[in-house]
């Protein structure tokens, strides 16, 4: 069950490690991962567009298409460029944020990402149940089991995961090239249909123009139930986190990966051309063939148009093939989007101390993932309709973060022309998310779920995780190391200093007061150990110790560090190891209340430095014999 536990170093090693280089594919090869999210809402798609716009579905859908092209596609094509290793618009927004209301603003869109692919992986179970359900051979033996059905579907995604399950890029190219294959039939097909019935266009216009009078009026309406159908831009996140899978060319390099780069906008462009014609032709024939009343709950065409048109138009075998790949689609992109979820999390809360130990392992965290899937299949009675506004909701607010991320990303880089046409696409997404909120808050509730769950496991598993040893190496420079080794037949004695003026008076004053405190005579050598805190909401660095001689005559070693006493602690350690002497450290008591200096630690790296460090000593080598001295006077 904990099996990787001990892997984790490898999985996220220290700042400077060296990058594993990984095994490419082609671009559109790759592409077909991202497709797995992308085509496969198909399946759902244009039953939910008929459902909200009604007659006006494919001018609504050609809104969502401009939207597609002009909006979305200009922005990720950006952030390919800007975060070409897979980490996406958070890790773009992350860089431009520091301290606490960093983290916690990646927290909040890491809870939207979960709402994301949870419903990805609940909506694709219960649709591909959906398909199950209304089949013909099989519709009198399922009919009413919706729910338990799709638990099965869940649960067989997360057994599948305890097993061990690695994304097979040739497996998904067969499903994304079958499944669109058979689309392609079923679009031909219907648009031979209206060919052949053309009463049923000049329908579809008389409604049209009764229900809306003209032109302008519908392109208003349709611009306003728009928002509704933004499941047709759930692919652009997965697009850009497939990045890593890309081949590049011979030449790139990990901080430059031109070929990575190019393949990735080739693979959002074709992707998003592929979907706006299927949105399209789906759209018009899904409203021209199909009564109304068929796709309303409990429908034959509900959540199942285009499979619908495929039972109807081109018979009962062909329908249950098409029946059987698009199951097949949809229950592969719940394992994409699991796979997604435990690759997404690992690149944040480990970094920030705020995963517990057991969410290193793969199982484990599968299990709750697991468990609130079916939570929310249970809550939303396994409706693809009840839970379309949740999933739009985590699409569409990861859509505006990454608008937003490019605009600042293009602003800094002094491109005018560019930071206004992605701060006016910004402001389009951010309309279309707030009108979708407001619509159907479902999503944002949920979302709201997510970000509090995080959020409450990250604090309590930092909170735990306080007084780990959490400094990944320690370099000495030149300087420094000349010092320590000073002290390899007698013991290194260090003074704990906060540096404020570093003046004469202050280091002279200091050590007259550490003698007093600790009765040292006045032969003993004594070296000064300060720390300067930069973001204390960071978990694991590297530690780099300076040395410099001050006013002739004081030797200090200088840090910087989130955390004084975990850097103190790292460089005793090192000390003891590079010396094999036991390092003393020599403190004041911290003035104030306890509690207070502890909650300053744990925000502001600061407080309580004594105690605090002498903690993440005892918990770091355990044999009290090898553990360095503390003193407090």
């Amino acid at each position: 069950m904990l099996e990787g536990l001990s892997d984790m170093a490898k999985q996220h090693p220290g700042p400077h490690a060296e990058a594993p280089r990984e095994e490419g594919a082609h671009w559109f090869r790759v592409m077909c991962l991202t497709g797995l999210d992308y085509f496969s809402t198909l399946g759902y798609q244009p039953g939910i567009a008929a459902l909200a716009a009604s007659l006006l579905s494919p001018i609504a859908t050609i809104v969502l298409v401009v939207v597609t092209l002009f909006g979305a596609l200009p922005v990720y094509r950006r952030v390919a460029v800007e975060s070409p290793h897979g980490q996406g618009s958070i890790a773009m927004l992350e860089r431009l944020l520091s301290f606490w209301q960093g983290k916690l603003f990646v927290l909040t869109l890491l809870g939207f990402a979960a709402t994301d692919f949870m419903i990805t992986i609940t909506l694709s179970a219960a649709d591909a149940t959906a398909h199950l359900i209304e089949n013909p051979h099989l519709h009198s033996a399922l009919s009413g089991k919706q729910v338990m059905l799709t638990f099965v579907l869940v649960a067989l995604l997360g057994a599948v995961f305890l097993k061990g399950f690695s994304e097979a890029i040739g497996l998904a190219v067969v499903l994304v090239a079958v499944y669109l294959a058979l689309n392609v039939v079923v679009v031909v097909n219907g648009f031979w249909h209206v060919l052949e019935e053309p009463h049923v266009f000049g329908d579809w216009t008389d409604g049209l123009t009764a229900e809306h009078g003209n032109a302008l009026a519908m392109i208003g309406v349709a611009l306003i139930v728009f928002p509704k159908l933004a499941l047709g831009l759930s692919g652009f996140e997965t697009g850009v986190a497939v990045m890593p899978h890309i081949e590049g060319d011979p030449d790139d390099t990990e901080e430059k990966p031109t070929g990575r780069i190019r393949g990735a906008r080739h693979l959002l462009t074709t992707a998003a051309v592929i979907m706006s014609v299927f949105l399209i032709a789906t759209s018009l024939i899904t409203t021209l063939l199909i009564p109304t009343a068929a796709f309303k709950s409990g429908g034959p065409a509900n959540g199942r148009a285009l499979a619908y048109l495929a039972h109807e138009n081109l018979g009962s075998a062909f329908g249950s093939v098409y029946d059987l790949s698009t199951i097949a689609i949809l229950w592969f992109a719940g394992a994409s989007a699991m796979a997604g979820l435990l690759n997404l999390m690992p690149r944040y809360l480990p970094r920030y101390g705020m995963a517990p130990h057991w969410a290193r392992a793969v199982r484990p965290t599968v299990i709750v993932l697991t468990l609130i899937a079916f939570l929310l299949t249970w809550l939303f009675d396994a409706s693809v309709d009840a839970q379309g506004g949740a999933y739009a909701t985590g699409v569409l607010v990861l859509i505006s973060s990454a608008a937003v991320a490019v605009t600042i990303a293009a602003h800094k880089a002094g491109e005018r022309r560019w930071t206004v046409t992605f701060a006016v696409i910004a402001a389009v997404f951010l309309y279309t998310t707030a009108v979708n909120i407001a619509e159907r808050p479902d999503g944002v509730k949920i979302g709201a779920c997510f970000i509090a769950g995080i959020m409450l496991v990250s604090f309590l598993s930092r909170l735990k995780r306080s007084f780990e040893l959490r400094v990944t190496d320690v370099v000495l420079d030149e300087v420094a190391e000349r010092f320590v080794r000073d002290y390899m037949h007698r013991p290194l004695r260090l003074i704990a200093n906060e540096p404020n003026s570093r003046d004469l008076a202050e280091y002279r004053d200091k050590l007259r007061q550490i003698r007093q405190d600790n009765d040292i005579p006045a032969e003993d050598d004594l070296v000064f150990v300060e720390v300067t805190v930069r973001d204390p909401s960071d978990f694991e660095a590297e530690l780099t110790v300076h040395g410099e001689v001050l006013h002739e005559r004081y030797r200090v070693l200088s840090l910087q560090s989130s955390s004084v006493p975990n850097a103190l602690a790292a460089l005793l350690l090192q000390v003891r190891d590079l010396t094999g002497q036991q390092p003393h450290i020599y403190f004041e008591w911290t003035e104030g209340n306890p509690f207070a200096q502890f909650l300053r630690f744990f925000l502001f790296g600061q407080g309580e430095i004594a105690p605090v460090t002498r903690e993440v000593l005892r918990e770091a080598e355990p044999n009290r014999s090898r553990r360095p001295a503390v003193h407090v006077g």
